[in-house]
């Protein structure tokens, strides 16, 4: 519905930078990898949203706060009109309310813990939203949802029915639009590699990897979990900020499952992001071939590690990693706001046609 599948940035689309071939010919790598650093400026997906000209009155009832949030002290519910400019929302929380939403969202991993029976009579049009912005590893009970128990999807992923983001890259229209910049001040760089991980698992693909490479290159960790220290008083963008790479390393990997870890921790900070997640053709849909390093383009972790002691050492070429920002800035979706608010857009611009999902495990599982 979305990003479509031509969004995708070809290898014959590609605009070479300066198509840079670095070859290695240190210990323990394979000599002559050959690495090329590409943009491919204008084949980002376009923005996954537009407001309609006129916007219809539409209410849309939060059936849980997200993780049990909401009580009876919680926050008001966001304006969507000035958060994200979309006007004709009635954000409800009361489910006495119930018969006079458009849309009810029900966020999955509230939908398993409370085991609650959605045995409720559904207005004529009214659509049930599955919500879920975790991946398929950890998202348990999948496969105990009914057939046809919902009409629409809203996650991650690009081709659910309302695809919100973790993150995207926008047109960049003002001076100040984040990151500020064109390139980060590098002088304040004064680490090289820096990981921010609160769930540490010795199965996990991204604790493996870390092991393999901090055997070749120093690697700073934060959080609460396996030999991180405390993240700084000063906060995690600040603290990010002093190093040159991140590891953007995902707690899984699946289709689209690309979050915070890339647009805030690492593009938002100013570090250039070493991603492991999806495969790299995944990433190319969202952001420029040449704004990130992804661990599947070398052999080894410590082919890898001769990588980024190669930029560090070669500043010319390390700045090329942040061409991307001036023409792009990045936007970190607000949650939970966001995803309610683009609900309601999603339901003013709907059509009538009838939808139910009939079996949404094995579309989010694949």
């Amino acid at each position: 519905m979305f990003p479509p599948s031509s969004s995708v940035c070809p290898l014959t689309k590609l605009l070479s930078i300066e198509a840079l071939t670095f070859r290695f010919w240190g210990q323990g790598v394979v000599p002559g990898i050959e690495l090329r650093t590409y943009a491919c400026w204008g084949q980002l997906p376009p923005l996954p949203w537009a407001s309609p000209a006129q916007s219809r009155p539409v209410g849309v009832l939060l059936w849980w706060e997200p993780f049990g949030g909401r009580g009876p002290a919680s926050r008001p519910t966001p304006d969507c009109r000035l958060r994200f400019n979309i006007s004709g929302c009635r954000l409800l929380t009361d489910r006495s309310t119930y018969g006079e939403a458009h849309a009810v969202l029900f966020h999955h991993r509230d939908l398993v813990r409370t085991a609650e029976e959605l045995e409720l009579p559904r207005p004529p049009g009214q659509r049930w939203v599955w919500m879920n912005f975790e991946s398929p590893s950890h998202s348990p009970g999948l496969r105990s949802l009914e057939s046809n128990l919902f009409n629409w999807t809203l996650s991650y992923r690009a081709d659910s029915d309302i695809f919100v983001p973790y993150g995207y890259l926008y047109p960049r229209s003002h001076p100040r639009d984040q990151p500020i910049g064109q390139v980060p001040p590098l002088a304040q760089k004064r680490g090289l590699v820096a990981w921010v991980v609160s769930n540490w698992d010795e199965r996990q693909a991204r604790v493996r990897y870390y092991h393999q490479l901090s055997q070749h290159v120093r690697v700073d960790v934060f959080g609460q979990g396996g030999p991180g220290r405390p993240v700084p008083d000063s906060g995690l963008l600040h603290t990010v900020a002093r190093y040159k790479f991140y590891l953007a390393f995902e707690n899984s990997q699946h289709l689209d499952y690309i979050t915070e870890k890339l647009w805030r921790n690492a593009l938002l900070a100013g570090a250039v992001p070493v991603v492991l997640g999806p495969d790299r053709a995944n990433y190319e849909r969202f952001v420029p071939r040449g704004a990130f390093i992804h661990v599947d383009d070398f052999p080894s972790a410590s082919s890898l590690a001769t990588y980024l002691l190669f930029l560090d050492r070669n500043l010319a070429v390390y700045r090329r990693y942040f061409h991307w920002r001036r023409r792009y800035a990045v936007h970190i979706t607000s949650f939970w706001d966001e995803p309610w608010c683009r609900a309601c857009q999603a339901v003013q611009t709907a059509g009538d046609q009838p939808k139910s999902i009939r079996n949404l495990a094995s579309w989010f599982e694949q």
